[in-house]
């Protein structure tokens, strides 16, 4: 009886331990970081369409002001959006403005690219089958956009289809792009 006894209060000790180890790890440890204004923007790698060739956001876009837009075809607020997207870009690629626009169809690369020339899109239109950059960008669903600057931190997060040729749009894009130059 004693023994059992002597089991019981260790594995009391034990399970005791294990539930202050976890409780201190979740008051004192770490925090995650999110994927929010303010902080970097996380590398991912994706295929461009127009090359064939896997990119890294970071080594691609680097001291860029860049609007990253994760979509799908099948998104039907995504199709509304990408016209306000090219519009943006007919205006301000020219003074530097980069798009990477992410379709995550797990379909076949020709129903993107079919897509994206049915909408005359020209800005850079990227492909990553495997949804990673869900995961990477901690993504809600689709449209969601992210707006980078120079130094790779993130300045504008908008879920959900937005009016991106709007004057308030280009007039922010606009002053991120003049920031380097006197602007």
């Amino acid at each position: 009886m004693a023994k059992e006894t002597k089991q019981w209060a260790f594995v009391g000790v034990i399970v005791g331990g294990l539930m202050l180890g976890a409780w201190g790890l979740v008051r004192f440890g770490p925090v995650p970081e999110g994927v929010e204004v303010g902080t970097r923007a996380p590398d991912f790698r994706a295929l461009d369409l127009a090359t064939s060739d896997s990119v890294s956001l970071l080594d691609a876009y680097r001291g860029s002001v860049t609007l990253v837009n994760i979509w799908a075809t099948w998104c039907v607020p995504c199709r509304t959006e990408m016209p306000a997207l090219q519009r943006l870009y007919e205006t301000l690629g020219p003074q530097g403005l980069r798009i990477a626009a992410v379709s995550i169809d797990e379909g076949s690369i020709d129903d993107v690219l079919e897509f994206t020339n049915s909408l005359g899109l020209t800005f850079d239109i990227l492909h990553d089958r495997s949804g990673k950059i869900e995961q990477v960008y901690q993504t809600t669903g689709v449209p969601e956009s992210f707006v980078i600057d120079r130094d790779g931190i993130i300045v504008r997060k908008i879920i959900g289809e937005h009016p991106w040729d709007s004057p308030g749009n280009q007039r922010i894009v606009e002053q991120l792009l003049g920031s380097d130059n006197g602007g």
